[in-house]
């Protein structure tokens, strides 16, 4: 694995993984996307809790390395497309929660990884946006799918279009971000709420998670079918029985995702 990409253990069942080239802003070059994916891989392979993403430096992450893109002909810049996308459909698809941890600039395939994480925290003063038009591309991660069903296919159309970053206290009041707060206070609320989501039963989150973004493409009488078949397994396992007894003795539940 690249040095660009670190992976920190912040508490039990809790993994950071943290983009780590800020004298690049944490462009996504293609070495870095594929330690990505296989950090990812790694996570996981080892039933991971919960995960959080985050960059180093100034930035979260500024996109595509377009410095090194310069220098390929189409088809390799394809293939660097390709790397990216595999590393955020994956991150997309991740079993267990995701969080991102957005630190600074997050722009163009920035904001699509910050997309593909189902909880978004970010410092007041960062930066947010698909910056693709002003270099004659369009959002290739994800982003045009991704984007209208969080806020709405309007305001989606407005970033992408314009192509202007927007800062994070407006992203959050589009419903971007579930929350904006202080620079100093970002990894301190991020590890408080992966904490809270790391204490409940692994097998109830990727319940809900499975759900949610099943039903999305879904009828709602079917969702709902879903929705029963889902809490049928739920009520039949392990964890729930600890929850139940946990309840009656007063005592935090200890779930093994079983």
């Amino acid at each position: 694995m690249s040095a660009n990409v670190v992976v920190e253990t912040l508490a039990e069942g809790v993994l950071q993984i943290r983009l780590n080239r800020p004298e690049r802003m944490n462009a996504l070059d293609l070495a870095t996307s594929q330690s990505l994916h296989e950090a990812l891989k790694n996570a996981v392979a080892a039933n991971t809790r919960v995960l959080l993403i985050r960059g180093t430096g100034k930035a979260f992450c500024a996109g595509a390395d377009l410095k090194e893109r310069r220098g390929m002909d189409a088809a390799q810049r394809a293939a660097h497309n390709a790397a990216i996308n595999a590393f955020i459909q994956a991150l997309a698809s991740a079993p267990m929660p995701t969080i991102a941890v957005i630190n600074g600039f997050a722009l163009g395939g920035g904001c699509e990884v910050a997309l593909a994480c189902d909880l978004r925290l970010a410092a007041s003063d960062a930066m947010i946006g698909l910056t693709e038009t002003r270099v004659g591309a369009i959002p290739g991660a994800g982003a045009t799918q991704r984007l209208p069903r969080q806020i709405g296919s309007a305001l989606a159309l407005e970033l992408m279009l314009t192509g202007e970053p927007i800062t994070a206290i407006r992203a959050a009041e589009m419903g971007l971000l579930n929350a904006a707060v202080p620079a100093a206070l970002l990894d301190e609320r991020a590890r408080a709420l992966a904490a809270v989501v790391a204490s409940r039963s692994p097998l109830g989150l990727q319940e809900i998670k499975r759900l949610v973004y099943a039903g999305f493409d879904l009828p709602l009488r079917e969702g709902l079918q879903r929705e029963r078949e889902g809490l049928l397994r739920v009520l039949a396992s392990n964890d729930y029985a600890e929850g139940l007894a946990a309840f009656a003795e007063r005592r935090p539940p200890r779930f093994s995702g079983e």
